[in-house]
């Protein structure tokens, strides 16, 4: 009887310790669920000083001894920038529908302005450049443009015109498309600062090869990508998550201590999360083995690329034994932009590496390319949609929110 009634009493006393721990943790919960949530760490801007670029590298450097954990970081990078955009998974690859409007022809080349869907009724538009008088199949190029503002800044620059021709020129497909907010973006009311804004750029870029890739006369296995600033950024990030990019050349943008100064570069948790930390020098690392050229300059955030991210690239590179596939043109007494002496860079490296024909383009006493037979067209024939050619019906309103 006296062991019954202790073993009655025991019972009691854990019924009673369980139903104050259950109190215990649903107040907890409670309280946990009535907290704010966690705000992402985005690393904006000058978001470290260069020497503690220099240490991050280091301490990302010693994660990984041979190509075998360097591939399984690299795997978790691309992960989080999927993640942190909310591009994971990937959205579903809806019908593009291209739109081509008023091809022009100029000497050596034609110019069509062209619109696609990256998602029903959202809209990137651009221009295509292909060549005229040679041989396909021809490798297609991206071009994404920076964030050069006013009625003629983007894709609509004299400076963008001219890369674009003088590709097509040499014989690639050139798609020339807006950010979020610039050009066509711009004009039909959508605003750069639209809280989708590196969601959707990035999406962009993804079916932008997809675009290319669907037109007959390109050839899908050669695919260069190419921008400046902002449309670096495009550039490196796109060669990080798609594989599709053979080629690609990054200008004044790959930098272990800036991050991008607008939200379409750094307005989302894609460089440092609780489990991950990295940098734009690493997300452009990604693209090896795949050939890359680093265009920098003395006067502007990429000033270190000699001595620092180049060097921390190449070592990856070396894990593929491909490092003479990257490279690091350096204009030390030069300022940011995609001036003719950057254009002068990248155009050899396309050359090589997409098997371009410069006869014709290339002077070869002095090995510079000729620019001065294209034509740089007015912003009125350069845009997709107007009074002849309106905005289908069911383009999206600008400003709303894309279902992705």
């Amino acid at each position: 009887m006296k062991a019954q009634y202790l073993y009655s009493k025991l019972i009691t006393l854990l019924s009673v310790l369980l139903l104050y721990a259950t109190a215990d943790a649903e107040e907890a919960g409670l309280a946990k669920e009535n907290q704010p949530p966690v705000e992402p760490t985005l690393c904006v801007g000058n978001y470290q000083s260069e020497a503690d670029a220099v240490k991050q590298l280091a301490r990302f450097a010693a994660t990984y001894s041979d190509l075998y954990e360097w591939k399984a970081r690299a795997a978790k990078i691309r992960k989080q920038i999927l993640r942190g955009a909310k591009l994971e998974p990937l959205p579903e690859k809806t019908p593009l529908k291209p739109i081509f409007h008023r091809k022009r022809k100029h000497l050596g080349y034609s110019v069509e302005s062209t619109a696609f869907e990256a998602r029903p009724g959202f809209f990137v538009y651009g221009n295509l450049y292909r060549p005229l008088g040679k041989e396909g199949p021809y490798p297609g190029v991206l071009c994404p443009h920076g964030h050069s503002r006013g009625p003629e800044g983007g894709r609509l620059r004299a400076d963008q015109q001219h890369r674009c021709a003088t590709l097509a020129r040499m014989g690639a497909v050139v798609f020339s498309y807006d950010m979020v907010g610039f050009g066509d973006s711009l004009h039909l009311g959508w605003n750069h600062k639209h809280v989708q804004v590196l969601t959707l750029q990035t999406w962009s870029s993804i079916r932008a090869i997809d675009f290319l890739q669907s037109l007959p006369d390109v050839d899908a296995k050669r695919i260069g990508v190419t921008g400046c600033s902002g449309g670096g950024t495009q550039t490196f990030l796109l060669a990080a998550i798609d594989d599709r990019v053979t080629v690609s050349v990054p200008v004044v943008m790959v930098s272990a201590h800036f991050f991008g100064g607008c939200h379409c570069e750094s307005g989302m948790p894609i460089h440092k999360t609780p489990e991950l930390e990295t940098n734009n020098a690493e997300i452009a690392a990604l693209a090896a083995p795949r050939p890359m050229l680093l265009v920098s300059v003395g006067g502007d955030w990429t000033k270190n690329n000699p001595e620092v991210e180049y060097p921390y690239i190449r070592n990856i590179y070396e894990l593929y034994n491909a490092e003479n596939e990257v490279e690091n043109v350096h204009f030390v007494d030069e300022e940011h932009g995609y001036h003719l002496s950057k254009r002068q860079a990248m155009y050899p490296f396309m050359v090589k590496h997409l098997k371009l024909n410069p006869n014709g383009v290339i002077d070869e006493k002095t090995k510079k390319f000729d620019e001065t037979k294209n034509v740089i067209e007015a912003v009125d024939k350069m845009r997709v949609f107007d009074q002849d050619h309106p905005l289908p019906e069911h383009a999206l309103k600008p400003g709303v929110k894309v279902q992705l």
